[in-house]
């Protein structure tokens, strides 16, 4: 259901595994409205800053729905409750719904915020029938959370989430004519991951194309919908039919392993706090070995005496070894650096910092897997050029500091340069730009491959010899017909014809200041074969990056 193609290497007459879902309707408004403390009978919806997202059933009531302007939905409904969509809010506050769930099945798969898939036949036997484990399901939700949650049942997990929003126990070897009378439209509820943004397109060229049900889409031959619609409509055919044999992810309930100290007298020095983080990472490594268990993430926490509270995460990449005593030591140590010296930075500059004193340290070990269960890597296992690798760059930090080991990560922005940020190698500090924020002005995918450190000027040019300009209405003054570049070294002047354009695309940034940043991006296809992106900044054009 996350990734359309093919499924688990069954034939294509062969029945799916039986799978239950676990849908909780509504859920991120409901995780918005608990968040923020509103009253449950009041109406509310979420919003992504331009248009409504997701609508409780009090707002549907009063005529408000999914796909509206945020003022044209208060005018359905003065009282309406407007909340800010909040994607790190909602996996956060689902958790207890996933551990209500636990208790009754061991193993779950969290599809989405509000969407849990399980195995059915073996949790179905256990408990008797595929209709006391709904129940057993719905009442500890019930009873552990306080939501509201429905059962379905069905062949292949994409009927099984169909099923849920209608509260069916679907019998084996029904779930196509369960499927057939249902609008494609239904396809949206089913999509998960990176798919999701994709399927509203294919509903709607589906129904531009005469394919308004589940079971028009179901009666073509599989074969010519992959020719016509690819990946994501094989997909769509195999749910539709009822083939969407995707087995799920199973997770194991593994509570996170804690040890914390607290420092009386406090400690004032960086070496007496790093000889305490010793003990404790010897207390977690034992903790994690007595059960027989690894972890994804290291968190360090620490509250200085004058009340700062200091929390920082760090990935152990279990893969290629794990989180040793030595090196949550040395990562307990650098943290501390880090923060106990800028906190003594604060009173100014002209003297040798003092760090705050600690009054408790502690570490926490999250992710927890046993060992041997945690995902391999896409290739293969890691090598030995990978391990030595590790163990370099764990040298390099400690000779030279954790802050002077960086690796990029992704980050929100619109500028091709800024969604690109430099964090300490292992490091998982949060981003206050997050990518899943529309950021409007972005550049459409692809991204480029290679951005240039200082980007290349040159010119672009018309087919009349004059150069191209970008008026305030984006109207670009000549088709682009000629890259010149200058030259550069040993490469003398040289022209490149331009095989293919796309843009104009503005970025307008901090308008409203002194200083604002405005740019014009341009897509050429070149005729030696290459792509770029061309960047209009100040009235002259420059090479920004270069795609494969």
């Amino acid at each position: 259901m996350t990734a359309p193609g093919r499924t688990r290497g069954a034939a294509p007459s062969a029945v799916p595994v039986r799978t239950a879902a676990v849908w909780v309707p509504d859920w991120p408004v409901l995780a918005a409205m608990t968040a923020e403390d509103v009253d449950a009978h009041q109406p509310a919806a979420v919003h992504d800053g331009r248009r409504v997202v997701a609508v409780s059933a009090p707002a549907r009531r009063a005529g408000v729905r999914r796909g509206m302007r945020r003022r044209h939905a208060q005018e359905c409904c003065p009282e309406l409750a407007l909340l800010a969509a909040d994607p790190g809010r909602d996996v956060r506050l689902f958790e207890p719904v996933a551990t209500a769930a636990e208790t009754v099945v061991a193993g779950i798969e969290v599809a989405r915020p509000g969407l849990l898939l399980l195995p059915a036949e073996g949790a179905g036997r256990y408990h008797g029938s595929e209709e006391v484990l709904a129940e057993r399901l719905v009442a500890q939700v019930a009873e552990l959370t306080g939501y509201e949650a429905q059962v379905g049942v069905a062949d292949g997990s994409g009927a099984a989430v169909l099923a849920a929003r209608s509260a069916r126990l679907v019998p084996p070897g029904r779930a196509a004519g369960f499927l057939a009378p249902l609008a494609v439209g239904e396809l949206l509820h089913v999509a998960t991951g990176d798919v999701a943004a994709q399927v509203p397109d294919l509903v709607d060229l589906l129904h531009r194309l005469g394919l308004r049900t589940l079971g028009d889409l179901a009666r073509l031959p599989a074969a010519d919908v992959l020719a016509r619609f690819g990946r994501l409509g094989a997909w769509a055919h195999a749910v539709a039919s009822g083939r969407d044999d995707r087995p799920t992810a199973l997770r194991r309930l593994e509570a996170d392993v804690a040890v914390e100290q607290e420092m009386d007298p406090p400690v004032e020095r960086v070496e007496a706090a790093a000889f305490a983080a010793r003990r404790l990472a010897e207390d977690l490594h034992a903790q994690l070995q007595a059960r027989g268990a690894g972890c994804g993430r290291l968190q360090i926490t620490a509250r200085t005496e004058d009340g700062h509270e200091l929390v920082r995460t760090w990935r152990t990449d279990a893969a290629l070894g794990g989180m040793s005593v030595a090196r949550m030591t040395d990562r307990v140590r650098w943290q501390l650096e880090g923060w106990l010296t800028r906190q003594g930075t604060r009173a100014g500059a002209g003297h040798d910092p003092e760090p705050a004193p600690l009054v408790r340290l502690g570490l926490r070990a999250e992710e927890v897997v046993a060992v041997g269960a945690e995902q391999g890597r896409l290739w293969g296992n890691p090598s030995g050029s990978d391990l030595r690798a590790q163990r370099a760059l764990h040298r390099v930090q400690g000779l030279i500091g954790a802050e002077k080991v960086l690796s990029p990560a992704l980050q929100g922005g619109r500028d091709v340069r800024d969604q690109v940020r430099l964090v300490p190698w292992g490091e998982e500090p949060p981003s206050s730009r997050p990518t899943t924020a529309p950021w409007p002005g972005r550049l459409p995918r692809p991204a480029p491959a290679t951005v240039l450190v200082e980007p290349q000027v040159v010119q672009l040019v018309g087919a009349d010899g004059r150069r191209v300009q970008v008026d305030a209405r984006l109207q670009v003054s000549a088709e682009p017909a000629v890259v010149w570049w200058p030259a550069q070294g040993d490469l003398p002047e040289r022209e490149t014809p331009v095989t293919g354009w796309a843009g104009p695309w503005p970025v307008v940034q901090r308008w409203w200041g002194p200083e604002p940043r405005r740019l014009v991006y341009v897509q050429a296809t070149l005729g030696d074969g290459r792509a770029v992106l061309l960047v209009l900044r100040e009235g002259v054009w420059a090479v920004e990056a270069r795609y494969d």
